[in-house]
């Protein structure tokens, strides 16, 4: 008896150590794809050539950025002299930053990528991508950006049960937040609602190599989506964006480069870092933290959205106190949904997309209606205004039949017509909230749900398509 135990317990010690070898110590897996490993004329996104890899790939840049901005003259009209002096007033301002930015301010931003936490979650994390391996099946894969980092990658594949409705013909890419791992991230939900999902691990998070910063994030994406749909063989109108949290950057970055891709699903996100940070740090530090945040971690959410012409939705959790601003504002709790940046981040979309209808009357009764905390309050108050659904459906649809006969072939995105919409004009005040308020309903969904609670399969949904 004792021979067998120690049999026993000699296999679970061994089994442990394989999967303690197989989970982090990633560094001598084999390669299985690189982002110039793209292949057939037909693809929309060639690879980066060798000269432009060093520099990464493309990120969205604004006037705080090095741009001309107002009070500034603009570059073409300062002398050399000027801006040489301009330099050098700077340049300590640029080394407070950097140092923030590369010590306190990454560690804030990106807490995962601390190497004491990831010893903290080992035994989660084993946990998890055993979980993921034996009862989804899932493969795991070393992707290599075009930075040279090593991004380690999980796939489940559900097309050969694809379900009764196929979501496992659609692929989920997922992105996580600022402290997870796809090992017990954000991929859970959507992978037990049936869908085929890949996770992927931030630079510098789990067996990731590098640092994780915006330009190295989006370097990883740019690989996890190439590999989606060249080496998986999705079709890109099969591809859905999850990004949770701080995901949402990524998620919006690979969706503005890669239009073509189906959809997007922004979780718990903001619209831009900046509030976010002064939130938590001294107001003393107010110039250095805004300085290094644009230079450092322009997590740009809201701008990159509106370059993306897809099918969007925003899932806002109401008892949300990490993405939040209400406790700058007295009158508000700390977790009330008026303070949740994903308010401004649907405001920024809408109004993008239907200016007309967002104008004036529009968009008061949509800040009005993002006041509602609970499902019952939202009917209510969409009930208020006596919203008809099918009526604003018609509508919609009529503006795009009409755009479809006037455009040529060419001036078709793969979305239907570039935005903006000018849909509303002519339209009555009463018909603007009502057209308003429809549009804001099928953008954002309300979640009874704390930031970092998991998402119940069921709550996770597809965007709505016209």
């Amino acid at each position: 008896m004792c021979v067998i135990c120690f049999v026993k317990a000699l296999v679970h010690v061994f089994k442990i150590y394989l999967t303690a070898n197989y989970t982090y110590n990633f560094r001598n897996w084999p390669v299985d794809f690189r982002w110039d490993d793209v292949h057939g004329a037909g693809s929309g996104h060639r690879a980066l050539t060798c000269a432009a890899a060093a520099a990464g790939v493309w990120l969205l840049r604004d006037a705080a950025l090095g741009g001309d901005v107002p009070g500034r003259p603009p570059h073409g009209a300062r002398s050399q002299t000027q801006c040489l002096l301009q330099q050098i007033r700077e340049l300590p301002g640029q080394l407070a930053s950097y140092a923030l930015a590369h010590s306190l301010g990454r560690w804030l931003v990106y807490p995962g990528s601390m190497f004491l936490m990831t010893r903290a979650l080992l035994p989660l994390l084993q946990q998890g991508q055993e979980r993921l391996v034996e009862r989804y099946h899932g493969r795991r894969a070393k992707l290599v950006a075009c930075d040279g980092n090593e991004i380690d990658t999980m796939f489940m594949d559900r097309r050969q049960q694809p379900g009764s409705q196929g979501q496992g013909l659609r692929l989920v890419i997922c992105c996580e937040g600022n402290a997870g791992f796809y090992e017990m991230g954000c991929l859970s939900a959507p992978l037990e609602a049936g869908y085929s999902v890949l996770g992927w691990n931030h630079p510098g998070f789990g067996g990731s190599t590098g640092a994780p910063f915006p330009q190295h994030d989006a370097n990883a994406m740019d690989v996890v989506v190439k590999y989606a749909l060249h080496r998986l063989h999705f079709p890109p109108k099969h591809v859905v964006v999850y990004g949770w949290s701080i995901g949402g950057f990524t998620a919006t970055w690979a969706t503005m480069t890669y239009p073509e891709l189906g959809a997007l699903v922004l979780d718990a996100t903001f619209d831009d870092l900046v509030p976010l940070a002064l939130k938590v740090m001294p107001h003393s530090w107010k110039g250095l933290v805004v300085r290094t945040v644009r230079e450092h971690f322009n997590l740009n959410v809201a701008e990159q959205l509106c370059c993306y012409p897809g099918p969007v939705l925003l899932l806002r959790r109401t008892q949300d106190d990490v993405v939040s601003t209400s406790s700058h504002l007295p009158t508000l709790p700390p977790s009330d949904v008026e303070g949740n940046r994903g308010n401004e981040l649907l405001l920024r979309l809408l109004q993008h997309r239907y200016p007309a209808v967002m104008a004036r009357e529009g968009r008061a009764v949509v800040t009005r209606w993002l006041r509602a905390s609970s499902l019952a309050q939202e009917a209510a108050f969409y009930a208020r205004y006596r919203v008809d659904d099918e009526w604003c459906l018609a509508t919609m649809r009529s503006y795009r039949d009409g755009c479809q006969e006037e455009l040529e072939d060419q001036d078709w995105g793969p979305h239907g017509p570039s935005f903006p919409w000018l849909v509303g004009q002519g339209l009555s005040p009463r018909r603007r909230r009502q057209l308003a308020l429809f549009l804001a309903h099928k953008h954002l969904k309300n979640v009874e749900a704390t930031h970092c609670s998991p998402l119940d399969p069921e709550d996770f949904q597809l965007p709505w398509e016209l």
